[in-house]
């Protein structure tokens, strides 16, 4: 079964509910022949704005983090019952960011990954190496102990997403190979398979998150492994991400 590719923005911490609701509008018309999947990943603030805004749209509704109880005690966090009551479809988990400065280990991603699933959430996993750890020779050792601790527990990896970020590539406008990207998603993709046998990792979908634009995303989509793209500053403008989705033309 042929995967469908999925284009993905994660504003990060940009737009306000009214711009945010501004670049959805001028976004549409742009995007409404996709041929993939089309997902703005938006801040929580913004997420009523946006509903409304791709709502009779091609776009789907994502947001860039979850927590992995459903109530309690912890402020400043959103449950996964939360965002899907509010028309979120998908959520982004464990992007380098939040490793870095919020201090999300394999542990909590993987809970978070537990709990987004269990509500009905598609879940963009993120994972990648350091620069030093890839001119180390550690890319795969890296990705072999995400891989085993993020995704422990999976039932079924068609339903949700992995975006591989190597972390030097991500706001530096540096940016793998379509190689490099390709042959590293093709060791992932054997790397799930063999270590979910019978998970549906056939149908994985795994996007490359390092720096795609508009003048990379052509050759990175003609890439075999590459179902896609998790883009940061270049889903800002509605130009630019448009000719993200549209690839193919």
């Amino acid at each position: 079964m042929a995967r469908r590719p999925i284009i993905a923005g994660n504003w990060k911490m940009n737009n306000t509910p009214a711009e945010g609701a501004a670049l959805i509008a001028a976004l549409k018309p742009l995007v409404k022949e996709a041929k993939c999947d089309v997902v703005v990943c938006v801040p929580a603030i913004d997420i009523p704005a946006a509903k409304k805004a791709v709502h009779g749209s091609r776009i789907r509704l994502g947001a860039q983090n979850v927590h992995f109880s459903e109530k309690g005690a912890y402020t400043g966090e959103i449950s996964a019952s939360m965002l899907k009551e509010c028309g979120v479809q998908y959520v982004i988990v464990g992007h380098s960011e939040r490793r870095q400065y919020f201090g999300e280990t394999d542990e909590t991603v993987n809970k978070r990954t537990l709990a987004a699933l269990n509500a009905g959430l598609i879940p963009i996993v993120c994972i990648g190496e350091s620069l030093e750890e890839r001119e180390g020779g550690l890319t795969q050792k890296v990705l072999d102990k995400q891989i085993a601790a993020d995704f422990a527990g999976v039932e079924d990896f068609s339903k949700l997403v992995i975006a591989y970020e190597p972390i030097w590539a991500i706001g530096t406008g540096r940016t793998a190979t379509a190689e490099q990207a390709n042959e590293t998603i093709g060791y992932i993709r054997k790397r799930v398979k063999k270590l979910f046998p019978g998970k549906n990792a056939g149908r994985l979908r795994i996007q490359y998150g390092g720096s795609m634009n508009a003048k990379n995303a052509k050759e990175l989509m003609a890439m075999p492994e590459i179902d896609g793209g998790l883009i940061g500053g270049a889903s800002l403008k509605a130009e630019d991400f448009s000719v993200i989705v549209n690839f193919d033309k």
